[in-house]
This record gives C-alpha cells, sequence and structure tokens, in this order.
C-alpha cells in the first residue's frame, strides 16, 4: 500500500507537465466523489456496495476510537473512478544498488516513487528510468493520502479486497493524516504500516468472523514468509553490490539471486495451496526497484510494533512517542526506535 503525497504540494521545481496531471487527476477523483450516506441511500446502489460502504462507516469510527486516528473528513465519501487502481507508482533503483531512486518536492520532501493517474504515463516514466540505467517497477495502487490537505474519499479500488484489507487501508492512510515527516519516506510508511497491522488485529478481534480471522491468519503466514525470503535476498545483494567484484559479477550473481528468490517461493506457493497473493509480484520482472520498495515499507516496522508494545497498547501513546522521534534528525529518528525482539 502506497501515499501520493506529493500530487497538489508541487511548486515550481517540479515539471509543469507533471504538475498539470496530477492535479488533473485529483480534481478528477474529487469530482467522482459522494458523500456515503447518500450512496447507502441511494435505491440504485447494489445491496453488497451499501453493506460494504456502511462497514466502511463503522471502520472510521472504529479508526478513531481504537487506533487514536484523525475524525476529519476523509473516507466519509465514495468515488466510483471505474477503473482497477487509483494511481500507478513508479520506483526505481540503480542496477547495482538497492538504493532508491527518489523525486523531491516542496513541502512533503523526498519519496521514493512517485504517482501517475495514467497507467500509460506510468510506464512512459518507467520506459525513461530504464533508458537511463535504472531498474524500475511500476505497481497499481488503491489508494492514496493528501495527509489531511483534502478530504480523501474511498474509491471503489479499495472495497475489491476482503473486509479486513479494506479497514486496513484506511487505517494506513489516516495514519499519514496523523503524522508526516517531510522527506523520510521509510519512517512515515513503516510508522502507517505498524499501526495497519495493530488495527487489522483489533478490527478483526472485534468485528471479523471466524472465517475471516482464519484467512487473515493465512494471510499473515504467507506475508511472513515472503518477506523472510525477500529480505534474504535483499540482504545477499547488499553484500554483492558493496564487494570489490567486478560489475560483469555482481550482474550474474545478482541474476543467480533472483531466480534463487524465485524458486524459494515456488517451494512456498507448493505449501499454500489455494493462497496466490503473491503471485502477481513474482510474475514480474525481479530487480532491485522491487527490493528498495519492500525495504521501504517494511524494514523499520519491527521497531514500531516493538514501540506499541512498549506502551502497552495505548495507540495515543504510541502517537505522541512518535511526534517525539519524529522531531529528531534522521540517523537520531532511528537509533531512537526501539529494537525488535528477535
Amino acid at each position: 500500500m502506497l501515499a501520493m503525497a506529493a500530487a497538489l504540494q508541487l511548486g515550481g521545481c517540479a515539471k509543469v507537465e507533471y504538475l498539470l496531471h496530477v492535479t488533473g487527476g485529483h480534481l478528477d477523483v474529487q469530482a467522482a466523489r459522494r458523500p456515503i450516506a447518500h450512496v447507502i441511500a441511494d435505491p440504485a446502489t447494489p445491496p453488497a456496495l451499501r453493506e460494504r460502504l456502511a462497514r466502511v462507516q463503522l471502520m472510521r469510527r472504529f479508526a478513531a476510537e481504537a487506533l487514536a486516528l484523525p475524525e476529519a473528513g476523509s473516507y466519509r465519501d465514495y468515488a466510483d473512478l471505474g477503473r482497477v487502481a487509483v494511481v500507478w507508482s513508479v520506483a526505481a533503483a540503480p542496477v547495482l544498488s538497492l538504493e532508491p531512486h527518489r523525486w523531491c518536492y516542496p513541502v512533503v520532501g523526498c519519496l521514493s516513487y512517485r504517482g501517475y493517474f495514467d497507467l500509460a504515463r506510468a510506464n512512459a516514466e518507467a520506459m525513461h528510468l530504464r533508458e537511463q540505467g535504472y531498474d524500475v517497477y511500476v505497481a497499481p495502487v488503491q489508494a492514496y493520502s493528501t495527509l489531511g490537505w483534502f478530504e480523501d474519499p474511498v474509491p471503489n479500488t479499495l472495497l475489491r479486497g476482503p473486509e479486513w484489507y479494506t479497514a486496513s487501508v484506511i487505517f494506513h492512510e489516516l495514519t499519514h493524516e496523523r503524522l508526516y515527516v517531510p522527506g523520510d519516506t521509510a519512517f512515515n510508511e513503516a510508522y502507517a504500516v505498524a499501526v495497519q497491522e495493530q488495527g487489522e488485529r483489533r478490527w478483526l478481534a472485534r468485528y471479523g468472523d471466524e472465517q475471516e480471522r482464519a484467512n487473515h491468519a493465512r494471510f499473515q503466514r504467507a506475508q511472513a514468509a515472503f518477506l523472510d525470503a525477500v529480505n534474504a535476498t535483499r540482504a545477499e545483494l547488499l553484500a554483492l553490490y558493496a564487494s570489490a567484484h567486478s560489475d560483469d559479477h555482481k550482474l550474474a550473481a545478482k541474476a543467480d539471486a533472483f531466480r534463487a528468490l524465485r524458486a524459494r517461493y515456488a517451494g512456498m506457493r507448493a505449501q499454500w495451496g489455494d493462497y496466490r497473493g503473491y503471485d502477481r509480484w513474482f510474475g514480474q520482472d525481479l530487480n532491485n526497484a522491487k527490493l528498495a520498495l519492500m525495504a521501504t515499507y517494511n524494514e523499520l516496522v519491527p521497531r514500531f510494533a516493538a514501540l506499541i508494545g512498549q506502551v502497552g497498547g495505548d495507540m495515543e501513546a504510541f502517537h505522541r512517542e512518535v511526534a517525539r522521534i519524529a522531531t529528531l534528525d534522521a540517523a537520531a529518528r532511528r537509533a531512537a526506535l526501539p529494537r525488535a525482539r528477535g
């Protein structure tokens, strides 16, 4: 899950074409919004959508009460965009490095991805980056946050997955509204993922049925195995890229590492039965951009989770402590986060 935080905060340093694109795309999303209460009351609304939106209203209240997230106007409207993704996110990294390429903007600072409301534009940016020698990854995004500058609607794309997934994305994006540190994507995203995961568990404990909890547990097991495999490959490549070997050797060893990762996934996949949650990720090119983006979202999550444990699960206290840590410089922020228990 990605926050398109820079969309409407661009200034003169940004290319005019991109500014016009994201402004127009965001305005299109805003134009499609309708109050959820009106959609529910509309006799033409399909029953399944009516029921799902009623649950979104419950999720919104739950976010404030159980997770100490903002009670502002986001996610009180619905927008049917008629497509499978709200935006497409482009991530890039050098062919022999796991350091993500960054796009920098006023106000929000530098981000490790760039969002487009049109897939063709995202693919064009990806092609441009490949021509410059980058590994590139284009990913569909189901929701984005404007960090409280606008009241973000619930897009139709967010209702495609299971109910707990919809809840988790809402929790994630509202966390960005609670606190955002300009220029530190990894800190912001890990903070939001930690709140999202805490929210998933609390939501399912209160509102999920036995089958939903079982499905979520299966997802968590698969996710843990997936992240273990990806992190092992990332550690291997970090050592490889830092070595004194020639670039040709590094490129060959990189290809071997990704082949081994794909083979490891095939073995895991055989044990998962009909669970196909990562087939799409492995069905595309494996490269440094994918691993860099995974690290952006997940590397610091265990440390934020440890902080939640330190405050006894008190989410208001957790947010206050994160806000305190956020005032430090980047290196001090990481040092201030507790180490995860192994």
